[in-house]
């Protein structure tokens, strides 16, 4: 069988850490900020994790 092509947009977006644990970015975070909240601005900047399932899936994606 062959090998599962990694999914070139997905590794654009997301890192994987040391650990094993996948990284990804906040979404609305790209335009209109003034009219967000600096409280919910902060929020959007860090970066979160994921869910097991949405983890789950992302590997699958990234051929791990």
């Amino acid at each position: 069988m062959p090998k599962q092509k990694t999914h070139k947009g997905l590794k654009k977006r997301v890192k994987v850490t040391a650990t094993g644990k996948i990284k990804r970015k906040s979404a609305f975070g790209g335009h209109l900020m003034s009219s967000k909240s600096a409280k919910r601005r902060r929020k959007i900047a860090s970066a979160s994790g994921m869910t097991a399932s949405a983890t789950k899936k992302t590997r699958c994606l990234l051929g791990q």
